[in-house]
């Protein structure tokens, strides 16, 4: 670490000059063009600087110039009091500017020196004139401190995931107990944007009280009236089994109130597939869709378990557009050992996939987490693998060690998440009570994707 000085008003001479180089990546580019507004309004697409230019040029010099008149000359102390800059060119990942100011007037009232400014990218000027700055008049030493490093979210996975939805029919989806605000919100939302016709199950009273107090309108939607959540989630669960509805939504009931219903065999959802949960996971630092299953539902699932919580997700991310999904299968380590059973399962895992027992995903494991996630961690380890560090989909050992995964990529590393439940009749959205709209809106649109996939799999069996 540097240690500077700023340069007081006294110290800086006419001619007195600062020249500093600095190449854009594309993280600060992405910066500047969301900063400067060229982006779709709509924010469908992330951004995609590599080859393609925008016209930010007022704010890149103004992040330059002011690091350098702010920073370096005359440095802490100043104040900048006005500029004239003209802008020429553009600028893009990749691009290195070079900035130079230079002091040309001294104006002793108020210390205000002017600069001459220039901020070039090769021999293209494209920025030039002056500006106005308030010298300090007492030093002051400072370190040279590192700049925060800047994230942004890459893919705005569930804003694609909505445009995909909107070109297709609703679908019918029974909302199980949606007696709070976000769990009748939620719904509510989504069948305003034509993602679900919507069926409210639960006590009418309880329902129409939370509408009220929102000052929501129930005009138009369907409600199922029952006396308590076990009766409801009993009640839409026979209306799954009988194709009244084609999805079911959590609403303010707990889990294990709704999975009681769902679970029977007799009357449940079942199939010969095994239930399991998968979390769709828009990470800002990930530059794809990640996938974490199971959190919710196996709480220690035997290697059978696990061969078709692996099924489920591959065909989840299927219909969501990954072809053939990376799968990395989770442990502590990155070598099989037998003292240690979720390597051991890995192993097996990927044997299955060789002997098509698994089919449609590329498997390996086990791999610890940062090889699934990161190339440099994978090729620091030597891990030669089409998985490591690009996985699409995290088959993690048991739901405590899914549940801590996802958990801690929401509140540590910003990611949004939609919850669903696969292996049963229909799509089950299975939101927290923690959950915001924004969540279960994405998961509605997550759900309605799979039930579309659903419709047309038994039109081509007919």
């Amino acid at each position: 670490m540097n240690d500077f000085s700023n340069r007081t008003y006294n110290e800086i001479e006419i001619g007195t000059s600062l020249t500093l180089s600095r190449c854009l990546s594309e993280t600060e580019v992405e910066a500047l063009a969301l900063v400067s507004g060229e982006v779709d309004p709509f924010h469908l697409d992330s951004i995609s600087p590599e080859g393609h230019r925008i016209d930010a040029k007022a704010v890149a010099a103004e992040a330059l110039l002011s690091n350098m008149l702010s920073r370096r000359l005359p440095g802490p102390g100043s104040t900048i009091l006005s500029q004239s800059l003209s802008f020429s060119g553009n600028i893009s990942a990749g691009d290195e500017l070079t900035a130079t100011v230079t002091a040309i007037d001294k104006q002793p009232d108020g210390h205000v020196i002017v600069f001459d400014c220039r901020v070039c990218c090769g021999d293209e000027v494209l920025v030039q004139g002056s500006v106005r700055v308030a010298a300090p008049t007492q030093r002051i030493a400072y370190s040279n401190l590192a700049t925060p490093e800047l994230i942004l979210r890459r893919n705005d996975v569930f804003s694609k995931i909505l445009l995909r939805c909107q070109s297709l029919p609703p679908v019918k989806c029974a909302v199980v107990h949606p007696c709070d605000r976000d769990s009748l919100l939620g719904p509510i939302e989504a069948a305003k944007r034509g993602l679900i016709e919507l069926v409210l199950v639960g006590p009418e009273k309880k329902i129409r009280a939370v509408a009220d107090a929102e000052g929501l309108s129930l005009d138009g939607y369907r409600i199922v009236s029952t006396e308590h959540s076990v009766e409801a989630a009993q009640v839409a669960v026979a209306m799954a089994r009988s194709g009244e509805v084609e999805a079911l939504m959590k609403g303010s009931l707990h889990t294990d109130e709704l999975m009681g219903a769902v679970v029977p065999s007799a009357t449940g959802l079942r199939t010969g597939r095994r239930v399991s949960h998968v979390f769709v996971m828009d990470v800002p630092a990930y530059p794809r869709m990640l996938l974490v299953t199971d959190a919710a539902i196996n709480i220690a699932p035997t290697i059978r378990d696990k061969a078709d919580i692996c099924q489920n997700a591959i065909d989840l991310a299927r219909v969501l557009g990954i072809d053939t999904p990376k799968v990395a299968i989770l442990a502590a380590v990155e070598t099989v050992n037998p003292d240690m059973q979720a390597t051991v399962d890995a192993a097996m895992l990927c044997k299955m996939a060789d002997r098509g027992q698994i089919t449609g995903g590329l498997l390996d494991g086990p791999l610890a987490f940062d090889n699934a996630v990161s190339e440099e961690a994978a090729r620091t380890k030597k891990i030669v693998s089409q998985v490591a560090g690009n996985a699409d989909i995290l088959l993690v050992p048991d739901l405590e060690a899914g549940n801590m995964v996802a958990k801690q990529l929401q509140y540590l590393a910003g990611a949004d998440s939609a919850g669903i439940v696969l292996g049963t009749r229909v799509p089950i959205v299975l939101t927290s009570r923690a959950d915001s709209v924004r969540t279960r809106l994405a998961s509605t649109a997550v759900m309605a994707l799979v039930a579309h996939a659903k419709r047309e799999a038994d039109a081509s069996q007919n």
